[in-house]
């Protein structure tokens, strides 16, 4: 009976770690929605604005009949313009219903398994691994092999390329000193930004500051103060103390050894910009700030990690040599390969205990319940009152085993 709870599958469990394949696609719905609606707006109030004007002059005799035309033409043009864009938003949506479509399909299979045992839950959570193996190449820039493993494992739709890539662009344009491409996203988002409280576009329009101060002609400047009036001094409420610190600038050359401003001049803005950049997209998506293999792999180490996991017995037994011992042949968190990864993890929550109730402690400081040795010495044909460590294959009296107590 525990054996049958314990390869149960949790699809609830399951299915937390999944929230971002869907979510994700209902914010780009969203996001693909709001751009839509907005060229729609501001193109059909230009049109019917012109048509209203157009009428008026027509019929007080205002208009010439050739600026009629020409004002048909403009409206033509403009009705046409709106209708490729839109076409463009329509053709974003269908492809993001056919991810949303692949991405349902692919969770109701598991609804269909009950059990780790089924022959499907094996290529199903292999799938899973996949998709999150490339989250983790896009998180970090390696795209190409993003796509590579993608295109190999025919999951196009379960895994977010076009965002990731756009993202990975942005943030390396940042890296390489280049503001351009992350205040056109501010541009693109900036309703959606100010309603998160982001302070991503003020710091942008900082470091185009400091550029220009950084420079130290009069020219820049004077160019400088101009960008500040319009484009800072409005965040005074807001960030009052960065504010003034930019008014500071001023007064301080590059290479000032004062602070904060030193730390205002420094080149390792270009990564903090790229790091706020991040978080802010990532908020912004509904995406965790972690990749979802760290997520996984955290939780498979805390479900499996125990307290002789990293004590001085098990880091020696562990140790080439010593292949008989019981950590390194089934505790995974024993090996070398996640020792050290589970070494800061916290220990899991158990509400149910697994722990056989009838344990012996043996002479060499292991730990069986007695049934199981019986069992085992009655199967190898032990002499009676002798038992057998399961792994060491040191042989006992029973009379030396302890009894052990939970507590």
């Amino acid at each position: 009976m525990a054996d049958h709870e314990a390869s149960k599958i949790n699809h609830d469990n399951h299915l937390l770690l999944d929230q971002p394949l869907l979510r994700l696609p209902c914010e780009l719905l969203k996001k693909n929605f709001r751009a839509a609606h907005f060229t729609f707006e501001k193109d059909s109030t230009f049109v019917k604005n012109l048509l209203k004007e157009t009428a008026t002059g027509s019929l007080n005799g205002k208009t010439s009949p050739q600026d009629v035309v020409k004002n048909l033409d403009t409206m033509l043009a403009r009705m046409r313009g709106m209708k490729r864009k839109l076409e463009t938003y329509a053709e974003e949506e269908a492809n993001i219903y056919r991810q949303v479509d692949a991405r349902v399909a692919h969770l109701k299979e598991l609804s269909t398994m009950h059990t780790v045992e089924d022959i499907k839950y094996e290529a199903w959570s292999r799938q899973r691994l996949d998709r999150l193996v490339v989250d983790y190449m896009l998180r970090h820039g390696y795209n190409e092999s993003a796509v590579s493993l993608a295109n190999e494992r025919q999951m196009q739709d379960l895994v977010d390329i076009d965002t990731f890539v756009a993202m990975s662009k942005i943030r390396r344009s940042l890296e390489n000193g280049s503001v351009t491409e992350a205040l056109a996203w501010c541009s693109e988002n900036k309703k959606a930004l100010r309603n998160m409280g982001s302070n991503l576009e003020f710091m942008l329009r900082c470091q185009q500051y400091i550029e220009m101060m950084r420079t130290g002609t009069q020219a820049k400047m004077l160019e400088a103060i101009g960008h500040a009036k319009k484009y800072i001094i409005q965040f005074r409420d807001t960030y009052p103390l960065e504010v003034s610190q930019m008014a500071g600038l001023l007064a301080h050359r590059p290479d000032t050894t004062l602070e904060p401003y030193a730390s205002w001049y420094s080149p390792g803005r270009w990564t903090k910009l790229a790091e706020i950049f991040v978080e802010a997209h990532n908020n912004l998506l509904g995406l965790p700030s972690f990749p979802l293999l760290h997520i996984a792999l955290s939780s498979g180490l805390s479900a499996l990690k125990t307290p002789a996991c990293h004590s001085s017995h098990a880091t020696s037994s562990s140790q080439p040599g010593h292949s008989t011992s019981l950590t390194t042949n089934v505790c995974p968190i024993c090996s070398t390969e996640l020792n050290e990864l589970a070494r800061n993890v916290p220990y899991a929550h158990h509400s149910k205990s697994h722990v056989e109730h009838d344990l012996l402690l043996l002479p060499n400081g292991r730990v069986y319940g007695k049934a199981r040795l019986e069992e085992y010495a009655s199967k190898a044909g032990l002499p009676p009152g002798q038992c057998k460590d399961l792994v060491t294959g040191e042989m006992y009296p029973f009379e030396q085993l302890k009894k052990v107590f939970i507590t």
